[in-house]
């Protein structure tokens, strides 16, 4: 049936080729390029749509051979982006893969797990455990560090991720995503044994690659190697991520912003004064109208930011005195800093920078404000006086 089916396609199609040539012909054209793009072959379409761009794999091979990115660093970066693409397939399937829902389990944080948090954080730790170009690595999902395990080589970084931030929304089908951080793992001097938690507690400063993957309407890898930010789509019929944003920047002015007003009544007062002025708009001291957008995943709010300005604000909370903030230092802010930095834009929680903090623990909270500089340096200054 299949066979007759395709048979009956390719008659029809043929008849539709020559219906155009002769309507070329009938019309005096002499371009022979034109009448040609009828006859393409499934290679040539191939071709003609690959030769003109550049792939991942293809943008870091020309970076490693700038002398820009070592080797073990683009190996590195091609198997999350590997990973990445597997948990977009997984996370498209929805109901139909059995992975929506809960774990009935907590993180180390006290959140309940869904379980494409858990099946992330496997693909994850599964390919990029055997490449030899880990030391170790962290996830949010685990109370403490990844031992690379002794059967396998030891490279010299050290990988950071929440593998699926903003999971709540993957039940009400709203975009979620991947944040990863590269670091170097320091000298450990000919030591022996598992890696110690102090490998990783350091500064923002201090890392080498960071990025995050978001898998919406359109699945991008957005990067950042210390020299500007790049965004890769997903094409899915090659399977690879194409260059598609060269020189992302977040514009310094805005008029939106993101946070969660359900808290309002809890936060401390320079953020309760600097939202208060937004909302007033242009009766109000910043004579602006202001738009808020709030997804409730970072990862997607920034991805927005980074699209078309922005500020997203998640300030600590009276509710928790004794934590500096809600979102995580290692998993979340100091990646996305990075980022929203390489772009053109400021990062801090609200006193100092965040890639200047000195972290004291793997799961440690931080109050996060980032994106277009005017608004960030406003909010920051208010705290400040």
């Amino acid at each position: 049936m299949l066979s007759v089916t395709l048979s009956f396609f390719n008659k029809v199609l043929a008849q539709d080729l020559g219906n155009k040539c002769k309507a070329l012909q009938q019309s005096g054209s002499q371009s022979v390029k034109l009448s040609r793009i009828f006859f393409l072959t499934p290679l040539e379409r191939f071709m003609s749509r690959t030769s003109s761009r550049t792939s991942l794999s293809r943008f870091l091979i020309e970076q490693t051979r700038s002398h820009q990115t070592p080797a073990e660093l683009r190996f590195l970066i091609e198997v999350v982006a590997r990973a990445c693409k597997m948990i977009n397939h997984q996370v498209s399937k929805g109901a139909l893969g059995g992975v929506l829902g809960s774990m009935g389990t907590e993180n180390v944080q006290g959140e309940v797990q869904k379980k494409l948090d858990v099946l992330s954080n496997e693909i994850l730790l599964e390919a990029n455990e055997w490449g030899g170009h880990l030391a170790g690595m962290a996830s949010e999902e685990m109370d403490n560090a990844y031992q690379i395990p002794g059967k396998y080589p030891k490279g010299s970084y050290l990988l950071v991720f929440d593998p699926l931030d903003g999971s709540s929304n993957i039940d009400v089908n709203v975009s979620v995503g991947t944040i990863f951080s590269v670091l170097r793992c320091p000298d450990r001097n000919g030591e022996e044994g598992d890696l110690g938690e102090e490998a990783f507690l350091q500064p923002g400063t201090e890392q080498v690659a960071a990025g995050y993957a978001i898998y919406g309407p359109q699945t991008m890898l957005v990067l950042t190697l210390g020299n500007g930010v790049k965004g890769f789509t997903l094409d899915t019929e090659m399977g690879s991520f194409i260059l598609t944003n060269d020189d992302i920047r977040v514009p310094e002015t805005t008029a939106e912003f993101a946070i969660n007003m359900s808290n309002q009544r809890h936060w401390e007062a320079p953020v309760k004064r600097y939202v208060d002025e937004l909302l007033q708009g242009k009766e109000g001291p910043l004579e602006k109208d202001y738009n808020m957008r709030w997804v409730a995943a970072m990862v997607a709010d920034v991805h927005r930011i980074l699209t078309r300005g922005g500020i997203f604000m998640y300030p600590r909370d009276s509710r928790e005195p004794e934590k500096p903030g809600k979102l995580r230092l290692m998993y979340e802010a100091n990646p996305m800093s990075f980022i929203i930095e390489q772009a053109g834009g400021v990062s801090t929680n609200g006193y100092q920078r965040i890639m200047d903090i000195q972290p004291e623990s793997l799961h440690e909270r931080v109050a996060v404000f980032l994106g277009s500089k005017e608004e960030v340096e406003r909010v920051t200054g208010y705290h400040s006086e």
